[in-house]
């Protein structure tokens, strides 16, 4: 039989809550310090009447008012935030850890189960709470209006992925047969009549109708792509939002387009707050990462610890860089530095110029400097 606290035992203490979340149940690991023993509870996955009444149990069982003070934690992942934005709204302090910061065993083996990563969970959150801030990362969460403005570029970018697979399979299967055109032709279906094969025989029916089905499909998420693209620039001309207005700043710059404005502003400029140059660097996972032990001292390259997209597209940008902005300071900083050296020196270089452009352009839609050099539009 459990043993119940007293009240006066934990008087003015906090209840620390660890969730760790599946898809059918959660686990619950509840304690109140590092010397307690933490109290776990299995309960229906998303069942938000249960979840409150495990924290006032949990209350009940150390011995706290009704009125304590609450604080959670759970790993980021395919949940989202909106248990962080209900926890708020009860009143509990949530926190979301980026699971790949924290510490783990480095044993060959280790233990394992939903019981055990809860128990971890609670007793790091009750030292982060204490005040060790460098234990794990805790993601920043953006309001549900910020979050729902990410959903146009990205869908974009999902739908201009599946328009190259789409491309792709219809020339690998046209490729088959020893044929070679590209689908984007305007005249494609019309080509496809009169296709014939190496003997002159026309295209198998099986093959024809895949082909067909994949062209019609293809033309789908063409059409889709060009609704969102016409979205995103009714917005961009209509819209007052303050988000809209730095996108329409950034592409003032020469070399800087819709596609990358966009996605710099709604991923990271319109509602991140940095306080430094290493922070917006390290947003985009571009910040060095060095390894100095005894008497080796190098360099493994970028920690690639940030947001993918920014990354990939900060390294596009910095190769249109050098070609629409040769004079700034930032192109003839990479000549000086890259551009007589090996491919791949010129390749480590860009991924500098890329964090450096990242930089620059934060100065530039934050507080209205511009990048030294660069050529703005009226």
């Amino acid at each position: 039989m459990e043993r119940t606290a007293t009240r006066e035992q934990f008087s003015g203490a906090t209840l620390y809550v660890a969730f760790d979340l599946g898809e059918q149940s959660w686990k619950l690991a509840m304690t109140v310090g590092l010397g307690q023993k933490p109290r776990v509870r299995t309960m229906r996955a998303g069942d938000l009447g249960s979840l409150v009444q495990e924290l006032d149990r949990g209350r009940k069982r150390f011995g706290l008012a009704a009125d304590s003070r609450v604080v959670s934690c759970f790993e980021a992942g395919r949940d989202g935030f909106w248990l962080h934005r209900f926890l708020q709204g009860i009143g509990v302090e949530s926190h979301v850890v980026d699971a790949a910061s924290m510490e783990v065993t480095r044993r060959g083996r280790r233990v394992k189960t939903d019981r055990v990563d809860a128990e971890g969970l609670v007793r790091r959150l009750v030292r982060y709470d204490a005040g060790e801030r460098k234990l794990w990362s805790v993601v920043r969460v953006p309001s549900i209006e910020d979050e729902d403005a990410r959903h146009l570029h990205r869908q974009l970018g999902t739908l201009k992925q599946e328009q190259t697979r789409l491309i792709n399979r219809i020339k690998g299967l046209l490729a088959s047969q020893g044929l070679r055109s590209q689908p984007r032709r305007r005249d494609f279906l019309p080509w496809l009549e009169q296709a014939r094969l190496w003997d002159g025989s026309p295209l198998p029916p099986g093959l024809r109708s895949r082909i067909d089905i994949e062209s019609q499909r293809l033309e789908l998420v063409r059409s889709q792509i060009r609704g969102l693209e016409q979205e995103r620039k009714r917005l961009l001309e209509q819209s007052e939002a303050e988000s809209l207005e730095k996108v329409r700043r950034l592409m003032q710059i020469k070399g800087i387009g819709t596609n990358c404005a966009w996605l710099l502003v709604m991923e990271l400029f319109a509602w991140r707050e940095f306080r430094n140059r290493k922070q917006v660097g390290s947003i985009a996972g571009l910040t060095p990462t060095p390894h100095q032990t005894g008497q080796s001292d190098r360099e493994l390259g970028i920690d690639k610890a940030g947001n993918r997209r920014v990354r990939t597209m900060l390294v596009q940008i910095a190769w249109g860089w050098l070609r629409h902005q040769p004079d700034s300071a930032l192109s003839q900083w990479y000549e000086r530095r890259f551009a007589e050296g090996p491919s791949r020196l010129r390749r480590i270089g860009i991924v500098a110029l890329a964090r450096k452009l990242l930089i620059a352009l934060w100065m530039w839609s934050e507080h209205g400097i511009v990048p030294e050099g660069a050529e703005i539009a009226a």
